[in-house]
């Protein structure tokens, strides 16, 4: 066993030695690999703290809650069809009938939601003019995990009764009362006056910007009679623990019964959950890592060639030390290791050096720009590694196997 190690470990000190040796086209060589390498981290990285935030905002919502609209939720990576933009609403009354029909359905919501451009909120002559607004039930504040801050949430006496109350996001709060007490305020929304009850939580944010902390709630039928013209609802539907997939079947063959949908037709509507809307942005995040690891593999094979080149200029070189090993009876194999090895050291310090330059990526697009999350997962730096050392093995094949073949009498009279 001993004999086995002893010309692996010459070897490694031999290529190390060479590169050593060699600094600054060792460095050009493995450039490609570098770049290539670098990239696939900082866009794993990225991903993975997008990833992270994405999940931690739609668990926010809920794990057990159900959107249902009129068209699909989730990301819409093209425009609606004609089809699509002309559906009909949802309405109230399909709200009530999923409340009293579908058993695995523990609580439901509506919102009356405002299509227009954002509302301007007022407060003594400070104005706040991309506020969102909308007027759902009192039920929705629990299915979709609302936390409340300060005050209380309108309830259904609150509802019934069409009174001017408003609940607002803590943008809106800090936008407009800054260090005030917003409890008991009257604030002029849309023309209208509310009193504050109460002020919501900021909720976790993507990329910077939350709607959701940008919004002002008001009672349903308080909305409505305001706004009798805006008739999209969109409903939340809470299931019970354990019953999410049925409370969607039962909901699905509801709605499609109450719009007179046919067995043969698509659905007119669209469910969606947290777990579902996951599920779809890391199938778009998944396509795009994958087009830019292609991409990145160009920088990895130009790096492979640039070692094999080097390589070969470095055989001929060293063509009398390979003639001189193998008269002092260095083996075919011996010859061969030496330069894998130092081809595989090549990209191998090549991949570690973009590893380190893309923690480094990471940490400034983290420092420089908070928003855009970035975390580099362990399985990059893995795959950054193996593939690195892999392309030296690869491509420092032929060369080695070249230099391997070398006749030892042909090798000391090289000059």
């Amino acid at each position: 066993m001993t004999q086995r190690r002893q010309p692996i470990r010459e070897n490694m000190m031999l290529a190390l030695d060479t590169l050593r040796t060699h600094k600054f086209r060792a460095f050009l060589t493995i450039l490609g690999v570098l770049i290539g390498t670098t990239t696939v981290i900082g866009v794993a990285s990225i991903f993975e703290g997008l990833d992270q935030r994405v999940v931690e905002m739609m668990e926010g919502f809920g794990t057990r809650t159900l959107f249902i609209f009129k068209f699909n939720g989730g990301i819409h990576t093209t425009g609606l069809s004609h089809e699509e933009a002309i559906r009909k609403p949802l309405t109230y009354e399909d709200a009530m009938a999923i409340r009293e029909m579908c058993p695995s359905v523990e609580t439901v919501a509506v919102e009356v939601m405002d299509w227009g451009p954002p509302v301007t909120a007022k407060y003594k002559g400070v104005e706040m003019d991309n506020a969102n607004f909308g007027g759902p039930t009192p039920e929705e504040f629990r299915t979709i995990n609302t936390e409340l801050k300060d005050g209380r949430l309108f309830t259904e006496i609150d509802n019934f009764h069409r009174r001017d109350v408003a609940v607002l996001g803590a943008d809106v709060v800090k936008r407009l009362f800054q260090t005030e007490d917003p409890i008991g305020k009257e604030i002029n929304v849309d023309g209208h006056s509310f009193e504050v009850i109460g002020a919501l939580d900021k909720r976790k944010q993507f990329l910077g910007d939350n709607g959701n902390d940008r919004i002002i709630y008001i009672p349903y039928f308080t909305f409505r009679k305001y706004h009798p013209s805006d008739k999209e609802n969109l409903i939340t539907a809470m299931a019970y623990p354990g019953k999410l997939d049925q409370a969607k079947d039962e909901i699905e063959g509801l709605l499609r019964r109450r719009r007179n949908v046919k067995w043969s037709e698509p659905d007119n509507f669209g469910i969606s959950s947290a777990d579902s809307i996951i599920q779809q942005f890391r199938a778009i995040m998944g396509t795009v890592v994958l087009v830019t690891i292609v991409i990145s593999s160009i920088g990895l094979m130009v790096g492979g060639i640039g070692v094999m080149n080097i390589m070969l200029v470095s055989v001929t070189e060293r063509t009398r030390e390979i003639g001189v090993r193998k008269a002092i009876g260095a083996r075919r194999s011996d010859i061969a290791w030496q330069f894998l090895l130092e081809a595989m050291s090549l990209t191998g310090a090549g991949g570690v050096a973009g590893i380190l330059a893309g923690y480094a990526l990471s940490f400034l697009i983290r420092t420089l720009v908070p928003s855009l999350p970035s975390t580099v997962p362990l399985w990059s730096t893995a795959a950054g590694f193996i593939v690195s050392v892999s392309i030296g093995l690869f491509f420092g094949l032929w060369p080695a196997v070249k230099a391997s073949r070398l006749d030892p009498i042909v090798a000391l009279r090289y000059e």
